[in-house]
């Protein structure tokens, strides 16, 4: 019996210098974060040795001790967590709520109000923080985890109530119809029906609302004074920057300690980013 000949997959010159690209800007994306570990485990010796090698062979926890033995970083820790979490939640559901007002109903204005959503993405946020931060103080706000709160959500929102807008607007109308004529409210329909379907893309915009309020330093320099137990994670880094020499092992390992959170963060919902994403690229 003769066997079938089974057809040869040449890849392509094209497909083979896209995977070697893709392959050299992932090694160029992973490298710093690669050295911050590294440096975290690296003895006091190495990391101020003059000659730098991408490894070490004498491991130590040091810098961690040295971060964790800070009198606040687990009051740091908790409130960067309910700074980050009240956003998230909060941009994520008053922005779905958003998404389906502009999108399901017409009203005056409509179209310039969809325009200025734009507008405020090209807006700096360095160029608010010191209004922001008069603003604060004349509504008491300062020195709370309000300051912090309140600008995120506002940051946040333009960002989401777009993104949203597609995944409400690919949702048809035919099958809201049906729901109303199977006697389903209005609320019903909109929680039950209409949220379930666009929550891969309350996902997608939740990721980014929780790095950026995550990793936010101006913030929590600005509107975070005198009262240090109101501070976020960012702020303990603040301790490792010393005038005569910086600690460098104490400031790569708070680094690493603040990026396994959103690590977490990512593993939990990287299916729902995925087709959150890939919704959004359709749209």
């Amino acid at each position: 019996m003769s066997l079938m000949r089974q057809p040869i997959r040449v890849r392509r010159p094209g497909r083979l210098l896209a995977e070697a690209a893709a392959l050299v800007i992932a090694v160029v994306v992973a490298f710093p974060l690669y050295w911050m570990v590294l440096s975290a485990f690296k003895p006091a010796g190495e990391i101020q040795s003059t000659e730098a090698k991408p490894w070490t062979l004498s491991p130590s926890l040091d810098s961690f001790r040295r971060v964790f033995q800070q009198e606040e970083f687990g009051t740091y820790f908790l409130n960067s967590l309910i700074v980050a979490g009240t956003v998230v939640v909060a941009s994520a559901l008053i922005a779905f709520l958003a998404a389906t007002a502009v999108t399901r109903f017409r009203f005056k204005f409509r179209t310039t109000l969809l325009i200025m959503f734009l507008v405020a993405q090209m807006v700096p946020v360095e160029a608010l923080t010191i209004p922001l931060f008069f603003l604060m103080r004349d509504f008491g706000q300062l020195n709370t985890l309000g300051s912090l709160i309140l600008p995120h959500i506002a940051f946040s929102l333009p960002f989401a109530i777009w993104m949203l807008r597609g995944f409400v607007k690919a949702v048809p109308e035919a099958l809201e119809e049906a729901a109303y004529i199977d006697g389903a409210s209005r609320s019903r329909f909109l929680w039950q029906i209409l949220f379930p379907l666009v929550f891969p893309g309350l996902v997608a915009t939740s990721v980014f609302s929780f790095i950026s309020t995550w990793n936010d330093f101006l913030f929590a320099k600005s509107f975070i004074i005198s009262d240090t137990s109101q501070s976020t994670l960012p702020m303990a880094l603040l301790v490792f920057f010393k005038p005569d020499e910086n600690d460098w092992g104490g400031i790569m390992a708070a680094s690493t300690v603040m990026t396994v959170p959103v690590l977490v963060f990512f593993v939990l919902v990287q299916r729902r980013l995925v087709s959150g994403l890939g919704g959004a690229v359709k749209d």
